[in-house]
């Protein structure tokens, strides 16, 4: 078996296996794709004319230095347990340090995969608050707060990542450029007077996968969408939501948050 970055004869085997694993739908399959992919971000185990495993990482930003998100992580069903993932993660560490990335952050898919990642070195770090709220009283009424009138609108990607990189919290690591090409494919960019978030609506149900800022206005926001239910997530202490892996010795502090993780 070979690891190696894949050639554009191998997506439509890359992109059976990510849908195999994941079971997204083809079209978010097909956005990530056209937005996002790039054969220099990617390793993939190739076994003959087989894509056995792979992943995909966006480049992004941490204390000044790059640090690599690493996405959709995947072995094929018929290779799993033959060690594919730990061979094709060793692969990347080794590429990504030999390139001067900071560190590699990944964000586990359910809770024993904690104890998988962290087998290969990784930490616990950037934990968040979720949180669900309803309203049903104050939809389509005006929406007002201690400060006055409220107001929410939305706004450009470029707005977006300066609000953000004025709201983020001490030691976050930075995601832009491609990061937030792909965020907008999947969600709507707001601001109000001290807040952003991003958020897709279906029907009246709000997700919004990341908040910043004063975040005492989730109701006024679902009224101001029309929305009865919302789940939001911030910055917090309550879930341990990634996990990161040091890749050079002037790595002193794991991230605080690490907030868009496009699932």
């Amino acid at each position: 078996m070979n690891i190696r970055t894949p050639e554009l004869t191998d997506l439509p085997a890359l992109q059976g296996l990510w849908q195999e694993a994941f079971g997204d739908t083809l079209e978010f399959i097909d956005t990530f794709f056209k937005t996002a992919f790039d054969c220099k971000r990617c390793f993939c185990v190739v076994d003959k004319d087989a894509v056995a495993a792979a992943l995909y990482w966006f480049d992004c930003e941490y204390q000044g230095q790059p640090v690599a998100y690493l996405y959709a992580i995947a072995t094929a069903e018929t290779y799993q347990g033959q060690g594919l993932c730990h061979r094709l993660m060793e692969h990347t560490h080794r590429y990504l340090q030999k390139s001067g990335y900071l560190g590699a952050v990944l964000v586990p898919g359910n809770a024993s995969l904690f104890q998988f990642y962290q087998s290969m070195g990784y930490q616990t770090c950037c934990y968040l608050e979720e949180f669900r709220c309803s309203t049903t009283d104050v939809l389509h009424q005006p929406a007002k707060t201690t400060h006055g009138s409220f107001h929410l609108h939305t706004i450009t990607k470029t707005e977006y990542a300066t609000l953000r990189k004025q709201l983020l919290p001490k030691d976050s690591i930075l995601q832009k450029n491609i990061c937030l090409d792909f965020l907008q494919t999947q969600a709507t960019l707001y601001a109000g007077e001290d807040f952003i978030l991003a958020a897709h609506i279906e029907g009246q149900k709000l997700f919004a996968p990341e908040f910043l800022g004063n975040n005492t206005y989730t109701e006024q926001v679902l009224s101001a969408l029309n929305c009865t239910e919302g789940f939001f997530r911030m910055p917090g202490t309550e879930k341990p939501f990634a996990m990161y892996l040091p890749l050079s010795e002037n790595a002193h502090t794991l991230p605080a948050y690490f907030g868009l993780a496009f699932d």
